[in-house]
């Protein structure tokens, strides 16, 4: 129950077997306040937030577009509004299924990626921050990145230059926010299999040649150290301990969790 009576947000977090609703899961487990977000509170959402809410957390849902800097901050204050305060802030919601080669991305791909990935990151960061500071508690906020943010991959040029701009989005906010006692830092896992994951696996056993998208996994798991591609859990604990206060003195970092497969 490290987290009783703190509250977190995460964007993107409406979705079945997704990054944020695991994440969300960990911090209900551990006694937070939990704001569901996403583009839309459908009934994939509001069942995300019954089942966080049958887990014993207290759960709101906010609708925000994150490409939307307006909807960013009315995500805050609705937060705040409903909880008292926002005390973590993850900057889940992402787009990485436009996977096209370099020669073929027309403009309206790269500024539809680019406007979610990371201007959506800089336009929460900002409004979580300053409600963070206003309140005088100091805060965490966690950026969802990837091993695209580390090392270049085919077909996905917008997707890898968003989490890359990600990643120094994390330094450079780090470097102001640690005033406040406010940190900063990024998670970037390997390859998970959430939806999104799922058409990625698709696309690139075909684009790979692999006979099936079962023979594609598989030798995804034999090249990792550790045996296996990641789980949405894995990247759930590195959240969790980043916003514990074993972290407090870590910030502006971009901490690999792909089991070895990633090492810079």
């Amino acid at each position: 129950m490290r987290f009783a009576g703190k509250t977190i947000v995460v964007t993107g977090s409406g979705k079945d077997r997704g990054l944020g609703q695991a994440i969300l899961q960990r911090f209900a487990d551990e006694g937070a306040n939990c704001v569901v977000s996403d583009r839309e509170i459908d009934d994939a959402a509001q069942a995300v937030a019954k089942e966080l809410s049958d887990r014993g957390a207290p759960v709101a849902t906010i609708a925000c577009d994150v490409s939307s800097a307006a909807q960013c901050q009315a995500l805050v204050q609705s937060a705040v509004d409903a909880f008292g305060g926002i005390d973590i802030f993850v900057n889940n919601a992402g787009i990485g299924f436009m996977m096209k080669p370099l020669l073929d991305v027309i403009p309206e791909d790269w500024d539809k990626v680019i406007a979610v990935n990371l201007s959506g990151a800089f336009y929460c960061t900002q409004a979580a921050a300053k409600a963070m500071v206003a309140a005088g508690k100091g805060g965490r906020i966690i950026n969802i990145a990837s091993q695209a943010a580390k090392t270049g991959f085919p077909h996905l040029p917008a997707y890898v230059s968003s989490k890359h701009g990600m990643v120094g989005l994390t330094r450079a906010s780090a470097v102001e926010l640690g005033a406040y006692r406010i940190t900063v830092n990024a998670v970037c896992p390997n390859h998970v299999t959430t939806g999104l994951g799922a058409e990625q696996n698709a696309y690139f056993s075909k684009l790979l040649g692999f006979e099936s998208v079962e023979a594609y996994l598989k030798n995804m798991a034999a090249k990792n150290p550790m045996g296996r591609p990641g789980l949405a859990s894995d990247t759930a604990a590195a959240c969790a301990w980043l916003a514990s206060d074993d972290a407090f003195y870590v910030t502006g970092e971009a901490i690999n969790v792909s089991g070895g497969e990633e090492m810079h």
